[in-house]
Parts: C-alpha cells; structure tokens; sequence
C-alpha cells in the first residue's frame, strides 16, 4: 500500500510543478499582452489624430498659432501644418466648432450631468466599449480636457463639464 501513496504524491508533485510552470507562463503572456495593447492603443490614437488633422474638420477651424486663420470645408487638405480641430476653449466660443464626434462626447457629459469613465461615456454615445476603442476615446476626451471642453475634477478618469455659469458647453462667460 505504501507504493500507491508514493506514486499518488509524485504524480500530486508533478501536477504542482507544471501547475506553476503554466502560471508562470500566462504571468509572462499576459504582461507581453498588456505591453502590445498599450502600443496598439497608442497607434490607434495617433492613426485617428492623423485622420482628424489630414481629413479637416466639418467647420471652420481656428489654427494653432499665430494669426487666426481658418480651414474652410471643401477646400480640400489645408497646405497647413498644425490645424487644431480642437481649439482651445474661450468665452463665446460654441461647441459648433468642434467635429461632430468631440461635440457628441460633450453632449453625453451634459446628459449625465455627473463625472463619467471612457467606458460610460463610450456606452451612453453608443460606441463599442471594446478596450482599444474606449482607450482611443480616452485620448480623445483628455484632448478635451486639455483643451477647457472637459474636466477631470472629480478625480482621474472621471470626465464632466466644467463648472462654468451657464450650460459649460461654449455658451458661458470663463470661469
């Protein structure tokens, strides 16, 4: 009886070992996975702001420096460099400025009116909530908030509209 214990523990033995070696191995993998869906979400922001800067915008946009001057739709690739299709938000500047998609990511934050994640305001917006979709959305709500349209007041991660007099959307005096 004694020799069906011993073999009972080795194979129990066994079983731990490759147990951890398989843990170890998806340890490893999943690190590996972390690293290449950071980099594809890099690649996927920087592919749409290319997208965004290439394609124009639907209105005319403000450029980024010096004298202002502006994109007119129809009028095909700009011979520009730095068009911003998101300007920098100042009194009297309305929402209608922005793309319609910035536009529709501040129209779901004025809905909730309270702080929202990516993923929420991915949902509300019905966009995909896939992760490199909402990472992507991400970048594009911290352009908003760069740029005065959004505020990350509530904490990291939580996007609302500014507390302004008035709507926060374009239409009130600056804070």
């Amino acid at each position: 009886m004694g020799s069906l214990i011993d073999e009972l523990q080795r194979r129990e033995a066994a079983a731990r070992a490759e147990a951890e070696e398989l843990r170890g191995r998806i340890a490893e993998l999943a690190e590996r996975l972390a690293g290449v869906e950071e980099r594809l979400s890099r690649l996927v922001i920087t592919r749409e702001t290319v997208d965004e800067v290439l394609g124009g915008a639907d209105a005319d946009v403000p450029l980024a420096a010096g004298p202002e001057v502006t994109v007119r739709p129809g009028a095909g690739h700009s011979p520009v460099i730095g068009v911003v299709t998101v300007p920098v938000w100042r009194a009297g500047l309305e929402v209608s400025v922005l793309p319609q998609d910035y536009r529709d990511l501040l129209e779901v934050a004025e809905d909730a009116g309270r702080p929202l994640r990516a993923a929420q305001i991915a949902a509300a917006a019905g966009l995909s909530t896939d992760r490199g979709k909402v990472e992507t959305l991400r970048g594009k709500l911290k352009r908003l908030v760069e740029r005065g349209w959004l505020a990350e007041e509530a904490g990291p991660g939580l996007f609302t509209l500014p507390a302004r007099a008035g709507n926060g959307t374009g239409e009130a005096a600056e804070p």
